[in-house]
């Protein structure tokens, strides 16, 4: 059975109209009353069909930002800031705000931005990530609210507009790089194999190497976070193996600066005695010591093209569900040497 307003409307002892407020988030209404009616709906598992209202209503012009944990760690990874300074410039083209949320946890985030939906505060999302099972991503699909991913959804892929690599061939491509180098003993040192990032960017690894006829090893692949402390610990791991890697790819350029840190505390140098390759090309890449070979994945484009496409989506919710795949190239400097 569908729950209707009227039914909110009546379990909270209050007229239509009041519920309707309290779903556009009205200043008229009282805290009491909106506290109130919100029990309600949640009670009844009552879900405005957004799409509907946003045509009948003023939109807010507003896109909410959903980072994938919370601001202080993410916000230290360069890739953000230059995500979000592609997002914003689409934005301001179109005269649109923007609207961060973010959380310590899953559950937080979760939480936050379905309160910033049903409190009707932004007109679409964009997901500054794409992770296994992500329940926030259901819900959206679930309720038709305009969303964006920057990454490939784990699920229903044809159903969501994403703008992405394709980091399968990017992961090869760092691999390879290495392997015409002549290294044999190739480690992979990823994130948080929950993002697809990570699984897809490992995949290409992998194939890079069979391709090259060299054995996969289990133990020269390690997971860490996409942080500095990340990498230090993930370097420690591989470098005390009975036969350590000589070449490093890694996922992203702030762990390449933790692993050279840790490299140099352990009296190894780059590219000396391990090369490396990372990803995202960002200003870090250029202003390490030695200065690293990454993987230029067009950060400000992912964000520009996001935001683009979702306030094509607002505007016209028939707009087609979209592929966007970004180029990268990889950019040579001095973090890889001939074996």
């Amino acid at each position: 059975m569908t729950v209707t307003i009227k039914d909110v409307a009546k379990r909270a002892n209050v007229a239509p109209s009041t519920v309707s407020r309290v779903i556009a988030d009205s200043p008229r209404i009282s805290e009491k009353t909106k506290q109130r009616v919100r029990e309600a709906m949640k009670e009844l598992g009552y879900h405005p069909n957004f799409i509907a209202r946003s045509l009948a209503s003023q939109m807010t012009q507003v896109i909410g930002i959903v980072m994938p944990s919370s601001a202080d760690q993410a916000l230290q990874n360069p890739f953000f800031p230059e995500v979000i300074r592609g997002i914003s410039k689409a934005a301001h083209e179109k005269r649109y705000a923007l609207q961060m949320s973010i959380g310590e946890k899953e559950n937080d985030i979760y939480e936050r931005v379905v309160e910033m939906l049903q409190g009707r505060r932004v007109d679409g999302v964009i997901l500054l990530y794409s992770r296994q099972n992500d329940k926030l991503m259901k819900y959206l699909l679930k309720h038709g609210f305009p969303f964006v991913v920057i990454g490939k959804p784990n699920q229903k892929a044809e159903q969501v507009t994403h703008v992405d690599n394709d980091n399968v061939q990017a992961g090869k491509d760092a691999a390879n790089w290495l392997i015409a180098r002549g290294h044999e003993r190739i480690a992979f040192v990823g994130g948080d194999p929950q993002y697809l990032v990570t699984v897809d960017r490992q995949t290409g690894y992998a194939e890079a190497l069979q391709e090259a006829g060299l054995p996969y090893r289990p133990e020269y692949v390690v997971h860490a976070e996409f942080l500095q402390e990340g990498g230090q610990e993930a370097m420690k791991e591989l470098l005390s193996l009975p036969e350590p890697p000589t070449g490093l790819v890694v996922v992203d350029d702030l762990m390449a600066l933790g692993i050279l840190k840790t490299l140099d505390e352990m009296g190894l140098g780059v590219p000396e005695d391990v090369s490396i390759v990372s990803f995202n090309n960002t200003l870090l890449a250029e202003m390490s010591r030695p200065p690293l070979t990454s993987v230029d994945i067009g950060i400000f484009q992912l964000g520009y093209e996001a935001a683009k496409s979702l306030m094509e989506k607002i505007t016209n919710p028939n707009e087609p569900i979209k592929r966007i795949i970004i180029p990268h190239r990889l950019v040579e400097r001095g973090s890889c040497a001939q074996r």
